[in-house]
């Protein structure tokens, strides 16, 4: 992990979006790391786009603003990217995870422009098959994980599992479901970007052979 990740989140007032910022931010701390995870102020309104943030260190941080130029932004709620310009300000070397059913191909038709790394997650899919239930923001939260690799798989597990324990003590069922959404969202993420080194060193051996070839 470079010395400070920053993530922007994006979705509605009732879909976890906040929740999941902070539950990153506290696993993240609980692995020894400086950590940030506030909303962007103002009230939550039940379906209302909202903001989330994510500073995440090595080191002591010493910014306490919003983040305007994100290394990644989460966007839980697809819907979004009609009406909020959701890659302002990130980082051509940044990436974008997107909850969606539709291809990279497909999203980066609505991102006005943006040509840096484009991931989607069907996180609805996924919590459906797990929760029983739409909870994206527990997929997204794990795809965030994945993306960025603020810390290792089995870190952000086992903090996770010992939060939903505390939380949902009284109901193993819930904790059970939700670790299976969280494994399903990070197995599917860590292919995706697998397959999208494998495409790229690819690429790269094909363009060295043209070069050679000429």
């Amino acid at each position: 992990m470079k010395n400070t990740v920053e993530i922007r989140w994006h979705g509605r007032g009732g879909q976890g979006a906040k929740t999941a910022a902070l539950l990153l931010a506290d696993v993240a701390f609980k692995t020894g790391c400086c950590v940030q995870g506030f909303p962007e102020y103002g009230p939550e309104r039940m379906g209302a786009p909202i903001t989330a943030f994510n500073r995440i260190s090595e080191d002591k941080i010493r910014v306490h603003s919003n983040i305007y130029d994100p290394d990644y932004v989460v966007v839980v709620d697809e819907t979004l990217l009609h009406c909020v310009d959701v890659t302002n300000g990130l980082k051509r070397e940044g990436v974008l995870i997107v909850n969606t059913p539709k291809s990279a191909k497909e999203i980066r038709t609505l991102l006005r422009g943006y040509k840096g790394k484009v991931l989607t997650v069907d996180a609805r899919h996924i919590s459906e098959a797990t929760l029983g239930r739409n909870f994206p923001n527990t997929p997204m939260l794990a795809a965030a994980a994945a993306v960025t690799g603020i810390m290792s798989r089995e870190d952000f597990l086992r903090e996770m599992e010992a939060s939903f324990a505390h939380k949902f003590a009284k109901k193993p069922e819930v904790i059970k479901g939700n670790m299976a959404a969280l494994e399903m969202a990070y197995d599917k993420v860590e292919k995706e970007m697998k397959k999208d080194s494998a495409g790229a060193a690819n690429a790269d051996r094909s363009g060295r052979r043209m070069k050679q070839s000429a």
